[in-house]
């Protein structure tokens, strides 16, 4: 249960730390933010929690290929923003347009054979 509570606290710790940096410079927050160091934590937390290199490395993959459809909201968010329309809509476009991407790319995964 402790190990449970220091991930969550660490983890909680880089979002916060990112989005205070943002509120000084948005290049320092978007450095932050940019930085995978949530896939290190659970990479981390994976195998100090299996002791599993195979796992891990099928983790590892498994980001690899996700990260490409979660940019569709990098993109969707601020040319809505930009466009004019409201933070909630475009947000809530953004995510559906993400979850759109995610189902796209998990069935093209699966199409050409890739296992994650």
């Amino acid at each position: 249960m402790l190990d449970q509570l220091i991930k969550v606290l660490l983890t909680s710790v880089l979002v916060v730390t990112a989005s205070e940096a943002a509120k000084r410079s948005v290049v320092l927050g978007a450095l932050i933010a940019s930085l995978p160091l949530t896939s290190i934590l659970a990479m981390i937390w994976l195998y100090a929690d299996t002791r599993d290199p195979q796992r891990l490395a099928a983790f590892a993959t498994g980001i690899f290929w996700l990260v490409l459809p979660s940019l569709v909201m990098l993109i969707v968010l601020p040319l809505l923003l930009r466009k004019g329309f409201a933070f909630a809509p475009s947000l809530a476009v953004s995510v559906a347009a993400t979850t759109a991407s995610y189902l796209v790319m998990l069935r093209l995964l699966k199409w050409f054979g890739i296992a994650i």
